[in-house]
C-alpha cells in the first residue's frame, strides 16, 4: 500500500499517452511485441505451474491477451487470470471472484492463492517488465482524461464492486471498450 500514490500516478500518465480516437491503445502500441511477452508470459507460467496455461486474444478492449493458469495447477485449486494491458508495463491478477481480492494480499490471506503461486506470476511478471496493478487500485471510479470519464451510455463499466455502473480504472486499461 506503501507505493499506491506512485501506482496511481503511473495510472494518470498512461491515461494521458496521446493516442487514436479511441481508447484501446495509445500511439506506438506495438502488437507484436505484445504478443511476444504475452506467449512468453504463458510459457513461463506454463512451466513455473508444471502444465499448460492458456493464452487467450480479445478485441476492442484495452487489453489484448489473457494468460489462464487452470486450477488444476495452483496450490489452492482456484484458477488465476492474469491480463496484459495494451499500456505497458500494467498487468493485473485475478482469482474467479476479482471483486472479493482488493489484492493479492487478500487473495492469498482468504486462501484463494497461495504464497508460492504468488511468487511464480509476480517473478514471471517482473521479468517480463510488467508492474503488477493492485485490484483495489483497479476498482477506483475513473477520473482520467478519456471519454470514460464522462458517464457516456453503453460505455462498458465493472458490473460489481463499490462503483457499479461507472467506469473505474480496471474499465481504462483491462476491459472491453
Amino acid at each position: 500500500m506503501h507505493d499506491d500514490p506512485q501506482i496511481l500516478d503511473l495510472l494518470r500518465s498512461l491515461d494521458r499517452l496521446p493516442g487514436p480516437d479511441h481508447a484501446e491503445f495509445p500511439d506506438g502500441f506495438d502488437y507484436g511485441e505484445a504478443e511476444a511477452r504475452a506467449s512468453a508470459l504463458s510459457e513461463r507460467l506454463s512451466d513455473e505451474f508444471g502444465g499448460p496455461c492458456s493464452l487467450d486474444v480479445t478485441q476492442d478492449a484495452s487489453y489484448y491477451f489473457k494468460v489462464g493458469v487452470p486450477a488444476a495447477l495452483t496450490e489452492a485449486g482456484v484458477p488465476l487470470g492474469v491480463r496484459l494491458s495494451n499500456y505497458r508495463p500494467l498487468a493485473a491478477v485475478t482469482t474467479p471472484l476479482p471483486d472479493s481480492h482488493a489484492d493479492l494480499d487478500d487473495a492469498v490471506a482468504d486462501g484463494a492463492l497461495s504464497a508460492a503461486d504468488r511468487h511464480r506470476v509476480e517473478s514471471a511478471l517482473t521479468e517480463l517488465g510488467c508492474r503488477t496493478v493492485p485490484l483495489r487500485l483497479l476498482h477506483l471510479r475513473y477520473d482520467g482524461v478519456t471519454w470514460l470519464a464522462n458517464d457516456v451510455p453503453g460505455a462498458s463499466v465493472l458490473s460489481y464492486g463499490p462503483h457499479a455502473g461507472e467506469a473505474t480504472w480496471w474499465t481504462r486499461f483491462f476491459e472491453h471498450l
